[in-house]
């Protein structure tokens, strides 16, 4: 069995623990756990704890992963005959022409929302219960757990802008208003300097949870936006904490890239936060299902069916140099049988052979369906459903690296930036950098790669859009995107089905709705 929360999310609530009483019964109950008798090992308290972490397994390839990446530059989901319509919701993230009634938008804000209430509800429990039934280390308890809700109302703040902000699990959600972007990342700025110091140390014992590394991770990213979210830049801010991370020593680049996303990737030196994904216990990491190829079940002897989706736009996956080996994450040319057999389509009698140029959104063509080259960067696992073991993956070194980088450049004192980004770059094959390629531009484009698919493209292209001046995720791109006509596609319109639920909710600029 992997080292992974599995142990204990099952156990969650599966036990009828009752908090903070009970009801009487005729008949007797043995499923029922009181307060008098919980938090009284460790265990007990991850089983509690287990509901606030449930729904990150919603983040790294659902609906917010989707969102995030398909508005990007490094995702597109063409429209291949009759499959990957829907509506025409994916043409119209690629082409940033969504409006608020996509599926995809509304989800991504019910699991945050969801990630948030089951904060709330843990921490409105733990402060309902006496001092005598309270675990032993109650104060980092809480601490872990408000700085996993910051984790969800980033992520929500990012993609929505104003949001409710909400603390108390009582709070009638249908009765709150939006709090302004700068006071939710005010608040957040405030919950992680006070609760991140008071975080767990790296140890087998918090894998699965946001350690203290991986609070100083969010809290990096929150101050490398900060001029996105509040019109100030805070960019020594966020190369300090990104350094706290790098100087900790807890953490190291891992010799291959891709053994960060393998199938056992449990014992990556360089994942500082994950989801801990298990095929059987813990189902969630469905990625392959989404962007390999209907024959690919072949490749795999996958027991479902691939969906042939998901897939990089010609001009991102052109930007990794042949000899970069992180190009290795992207699966191109003749697909074979997992005994070594060249595929062929037996609908259509061509061989499986996927090219990596995808010129058009929509084509009816059989041979369209094989356009685009396909992520394997979380290694398919064979003989599954689709849904794998491969942890996902939230923070790491790597980007702990880059954004220090960045931060350090912004702030105008380079310092070890150059280091920083050739260790990544020696770590991928390719040559180092010299001072004069150390700009901003290819700094991006260097994130695109060690990052691609990991959830921030999105993030990074509004961040240096807003400091820059630079249309990085508001311009023209192919296939079919043209320049935005403005900038309220920078943040989603809030969701029509949550506009009809709380009647208090203002659509941001730009988008219908009240």
């Amino acid at each position: 069995m992997k080292r992974k929360l599995s142990n204990i999310i099952p156990v969650l609530l599966a036990a009828g623990m009752i908090l903070p009483g009970c009801t009487k019964l005729d008949s007797k109950v043995y499923n029922q756990v009181l307060p008098s008798s919980f938090f009284k090992t460790p265990q007990q308290t991850n089983a509690f704890l287990a509901q606030a972490y449930t729904p990150m397994t919603a983040i790294p390839t659902g609906n917010v992963f989707q969102n995030n990446e398909v508005s990007s530059d490094e995702m597109v989901v063409p429209t291949r005959g009759n499959d990957w319509y829907d509506g025409g919701k994916w043409q119209s993230l690629w082409t940033h022409t969504f409006l608020f009634d996509i599926d995809n938008i509304n989800n991504a804000w019910g699991d945050l929302s969801n990630g948030i209430g089951k904060c709330n509800l843990v921490l409105s429990t733990l402060a309902t219960l006496p001092a005598s039934n309270k675990p032993a280390n109650a104060d980092q308890v809480i601490a872990e757990i408000k700085v996993l809700r910051a984790y969800y109302y980033f992520e929500f703040m990012d993609m929505f802008g104003n949001v409710p902000l909400v603390t108390d699990f009582k709070t009638d959600p249908t009765k709150i208003t939006q709090s302004p972007r700068k006071d939710v990342y005010a608040f957040l700025e405030t919950e992680l300097t006070t609760n991140v110091p008071l975080l767990a140390d790296k140890s087998a014992a918090t894998y699965g949870h946001i350690n203290k590394w991986g609070g100083y991770m969010l809290l990096a990213k929150l101050y490398l936006n900060a001029q996105v979210y509040t019109g100030t830049a805070q960019w020594q801010k966020a190369a300090d904490a990104a350094d706290v991370v790098i100087k900790s020593g807890k953490y190291s680049l891992m010799s291959d890239f891709l053994t960060n996303f393998a199938v056992l990737n449990e014992n990556s030196t360089e994942n500082i936060f994950v989801v801990p994904y298990d095929n059987t216990f813990i189902p969630g990491n469905s990625i392959e299902l989404f962007t390999l190829n209907y024959n690919n079940i072949y490749t795999y002897d996958l027991t479902n069916t691939p969906y042939n989706g998901f897939c990089a736009p010609t001009a991102f996956f052109r930007s990794f140099p042949d000899g970069d080996s992180r190009k290795q994450m992207w699966a191109i040319g003749q697909q074979n049988s997992s005994s070594g057999a060249p595929l062929t389509d037996k609908a259509t009698g061509l061989k499986v052979i996927f090219s990596p140029y995808v010129k058009e959104l929509s084509n009816p063509a059989d041979s369209f369906k094989l356009a685009g080259a396909r992520s394997i960067k979380y290694a398919p696992q064979p003989g599954t459903n689709g849904n794998t073991s491969n942890d996902g993956v939230i923070f790491r070194l790597g980007d702990a690296y880059l954004m220090k980088a960045e931060a350090e450049i912004r702030a105008g004192s380079p310092g070890d930036a150059l280091s920083l980004v050739n260790a990544i770059r020696a770590r991928a094959g390719v040559p180092a950098w010299t001072s004069a390629q150390l700009t901003l531009p290819n700094l991006l484009a260097e994130r695109g790669r060690e990052m691609a698919w990991e959830g921030w493209r999105r993030n990074d292209l509004i961040r240096f859009e807003t400091a820059d001046g630079l249309p990085y995720f508001s311009a023209a791109r192919l296939p079919g995107k043209p320049q935005d006509p403005d900038k309220h596609t920078l943040i989603f319109p809030i969701p029509q089905q949550q506009l009809i639920t709380n009647p208090k909710l203002v659509q941001n600029a730009g988008y219908p709705g009240k």
